[in-house]
């Protein structure tokens, strides 16, 4: 008996819940979980059904095939853990927290390996038993940066990058390679505060929320799908630091919630958003 996760979206039309179910039922698949939404805007639909049974892969796809609209799309997931590789610079609070909420079983994934530009987070990486691999951009240009970077993230085949407060841009060339696969987090103060200091900068303008993203990376820089935000309050008592401190939770938290979602197959990307069921 196996557990997989279907993943359907296609331009709306009538019966499409009773068209898969049907199918899943021919198959003696039983659903466990089913979410379907539409986007009355555009007219698509998307629906992610967890199902057990035995499967016939290509005969239960195919069937899919004869039933929905043209041009829509499926996929049909195993239910293995996914693999990621952590991309850091020197922050340590988010790559802390995905480590700790791996090893507590919180969130049910596989680090295969952190990769960094500076060895700061180096030991607290490896008191966890995961490789980690110092690549100094020092001395070279972005490209040939990348390219070590990607000789010692390729062996470990990860479906998701993660960029723990990596504070490096990415070029074209490398975010192609893992398209709607690197997750990034960021403070939300973008446009507003950019650049250096974002919180220095929030401070003396007398913000009073605060928050963060995490989303798809794509060459858009900061522009890419959204899959998670949240913004907590802050009011004048607040000195800078402690806003940096207050940031530094919410950060961590939506990239760890964001980063679940994505490893349990909620996430469709759409355009330039996501819908998440």
């Amino acid at each position: 008996m196996e557990r997989k996760t279907l993943l359907t979206h296609c331009t709306d039309a009538p019966g499409l819940i009773s068209k898969i179910t049907n199918i899943c039922y021919k198959h003696q698949l039983n659903i466990i979980h089913n979410n379907e939404f539409v986007d009355n805007t555009s007219g698509h639909f998307f629906m992610r059904t967890e199902l057990e049974g035995y499967f016939n892969d290509t005969t239960f796809l195919a069937d899919l095939d004869n039933a929905l609209p043209n041009g829509a799309k499926r996929k049909l997931i195993d239910s293995t853990r996914k693999r990621i590789v952590i991309l850091v610079t020197k922050e340590a609070h988010c790559l802390g927290d995905i480590l700790m909420k791996t090893y507590d079983g919180s969130l049910d994934v596989e680090i295969a390996a952190v990769v960094g530009n500076y060895d700061q987070l180096q030991n607290l990486t490896e008191k966890f038993d995961i490789p980690y691999h110092h690549i100094s951009h020092e001395g070279l240009n972005r490209q040939e940066h990348e390219q070590k970077m990607l000789a010692a993230i390729e062996p470990y085949h990860p479906d998701f990058l993660v960029l723990a407060k990596y504070m490096r841009v990415l070029t074209p060339g490398f975010v192609e390679k893992f398209h709607h696969k690197i997750i990034n987090i960021h403070h939300s103060f973008l446009p507003a505060f950019i650049g250096a200091k974002p919180y220095q900068q929030a401070y003396e303008r007398g913000v009073k929320i605060i928050g963060a993203t995490a989303h798809f990376v794509t060459n858009d820089l900061d522009e890419g799908p959204i899959i998670k935000q949240d913004v907590i309050p802050v009011d004048h008592t607040f000195s800078a630091q402690d806003m940096a401190q207050a940031g530094r939770d919410v950060e961590k938290n939506v990239l760890s919630k964001a980063l679940n979602k994505v490893i349990n197959d909620h996430v469709f990307v759409y355009g330039n958003k996501t819908v998440i069921l």
